[in-house]
């Protein structure tokens, strides 16, 4: 996981689609951007800088830009100091406008890279922050296979050769999507998505012990592969143990938690002839109903009540 970007980096990476000039060429491009979000000053140049963050990119769109011409090059140069001074390590001027000397003389004075861009603010934003919240996203490492089922992400964990990948291979063949096998990289999206990917060398791959390393991709066409998917369940493959209570009715649920979000979690006991591929279908159309509002234990034990007890279903019916 990476907390930190240098601003070189991140030129390397997105120079050329953000259009950039570099404006003042003497300083240094070794400065950390540690926040994927991206900062217009806006207020902070009238002095309330309380809220500006170290580590986070400024951007001068043309409001900024229009204030500060309306300031005499004193108050322009202090002004911008006050923003310099709280940890900024890069500033790019948007709509390709003039940078005035006062702006370069603080920027110069910080040590702080000035960038130009013919963007427009927006479509800077929309360009280089997707990147910097995929590059600095909190993200750690799970050992299973993560699967695109009917559009459901299903992360299948447990015991190693108790199955992942033979699971997997199986959905495959069913027309279903492989996302990573083997090795998971988990990164949280804002505060709730938990998105999964492949390290770029396994490039969908899959160990299946007895045969050995195959190439779903050049196997199955690149139609059943997928680049990243959310992890939306985790199917949890475990031996069966007769001493061991399972739930049979879906009123347990369980959830463990990733990077501080949590996530369902169903644990499918293994004994000789289940049929792994159709459960993992079943759970993955079980989550849709349940976006869509279906809650089928709870219907049908309602359903159940109402059998038992026809009186309070009239009672129920005519309230």
């Amino acid at each position: 996981m990476k907390t930190s970007i240098s601003v070189r980096e991140l030129l390397a990476a997105r120079e050329t689609a953000l259009e950039v000039e570099r404006v003042t060429p003497d300083a240094s491009l070794d400065g950390l951007v540690s926040d994927p979000e991206i900062f217009n000053p806006g207020l902070t140049l009238a002095g309330h800088t309380a809220r500006l963050t170290a580590g986070r990119i400024q951007v001068f769109g043309e409001t900024e830009m229009s204030y500060l011409d309306t300031l005499p090059p004193d108050q322009v140069r202090w002004r911008l100091e006050a923003v310099f001074a709280r940890g900024v390590p890069a500033v790019f001027v948007s709509s390709g406008q003039d940078v005035p000397p006062p702006f370069l003389a603080a920027a110069e004075e910080a040590g702080i890279p000035v960038f130009r861009t013919p963007l427009a603010t927006a479509d800077f934003y929309q360009i280089l922050k997707p990147y910097l919240e995929d590059i600095l996203a909190p993200t750690t490492s799970v050992h299973g296979s993560l699967a695109d089922v009917y559009g459901i992400g299903l992360l299948f964990t447990g015991p190693s050769g108790i199955g992942k990948s033979e699971c997997v291979l199986g959905l495959v063949q069913r027309g279903h999507r492989l996302v990573a096998d083997d090795l998971v990289l988990v990164s949280r999206r804002g505060n709730d998505v938990l998105m999964g990917k492949a390290h770029e060398l396994q490039n969908f791959h899959m160990e299946i012990r007895g045969i050995g390393i195959i190439d779903i991709a050049s196997m199955f066409g690149t139609r059943a592969t997928r680049q990243r998917k959310r992890v939306e369940i985790i199917v949890d493959l475990q031996p069966w143990d007769d001493a061991q209570e399972y739930d049979r009715t879906g009123f347990e649920r369980e959830s463990t938690t990733i990077l501080g979000v949590g996530i369902p979690r169903l644990v499918i006991p293994l004994n000789p002839g289940k049929n792994l591929t159709v459960i993992s279908e079943v759970i993955a159309m079980n989550q849709l109903l349940a976006y869509g509002g279906v809650d089928v234990p709870t219907r049908f034990n309602d359903g159940l009540r109402r059998a038992m007890n026809p009186r309070d279903s009239l009672i129920q019916d005519y309230e």
